[in-house]
């Protein structure tokens, strides 16, 4: 689980990664005979029990570095990602982050470069508000019409969606369902909620080294953190 990529000292949120740090991430994935795929890629590998040596690289909350920063390192290593976006703020700034500097989102044209460049689209809801605490109307329009914004932008299927912050409960899982989503990814979802519409993942940060990465690797598989064939 990855979120802004650039040279940026100031991250109160532990939500940043430089280029630098990106490159030998995937470097290190690389070393050890594993590749960084797109969600999609990756539960249709575990589809036809071919998922090992796949790793799922996400990227949250859309942010233009993407295209500047992440995209060459990606192509560099052979990898590919899925991008979770926030269509209600396109061109827009992370103003849900009272602290720390604004970044730019991406905007339409760029999200289709992204698309072009075989990166997976996929939503964020369409403004990154935690959807366990707001009204059902609010609730199907952050699922169900982020989807459709996307798939007009992209003209393609949008297959994923990604709880903002992580938070999911019984009705958010239902609403994601009943958008049409195949997948839906969340952090830590707990032992409440299992299957494809509750994802676990793990968050990469600046100051995974090598050594914090094997760490994260063997702890993802005795919580439970990986997508493996049932």
């Amino acid at each position: 689980m990855y979120h802004s990529v650039s040279d940026c000292p100031d991250d109160p949120y532990n939500v940043t990664v430089s280029p630098a740090r990106l490159d030998r991430q995937l470097a290190w994935l690389h070393s050890r005979g594993l590749r960084g795929v797109s969600m999609r890629e990756l539960l249709a590998a575990r589809a036809r029990r071919e998922e090992r040596g796949l790793v799922g690289l996400t990227f949250d909350d859309g942010y233009a570095d993407f295209v500047t920063a992440a995209l060459p390192v990606l192509h560099r290593w052979g990898c590919g990602a899925t991008v979770f976006l926030l269509p209600g703020r396109l061109g827009g700034e992370n103003v849900w982050e009272p602290l720390g500097p604004r970044k730019r989102l991406l905007n339409a044209d760029e999200i289709r470069r992204v698309a072009a460049a075989g990166v997976e689209i996929a939503s964020h809801g369409l403004t990154h508000i935690d959807l366990t605490g707001v009204p059902d109307p609010v609730l199907r329009a952050e699922a169900a019409q982020s989807r459709s914004l996307l798939a007009g932008i992209t003209g393609a299927e949008i297959d994923g969606f990604c709880y903002p912050y992580g938070m999911v409960d019984a009705r958010v899982q239902a609403a994601v369902r009943q958008a049409g989503y195949r997948y839906a990814c969340a952090i830590a979802p707990g032992p409440d909620f299992a299957g494809d519409l509750a994802l676990p993942r793990v968050h990469v940060g600046q100051a995974d080294t090598s050594a914090r990465l094997e760490l994260k690797r063997r702890m993802a598989r005795v919580y439970g953190r990986t997508v493996e064939a049932a």
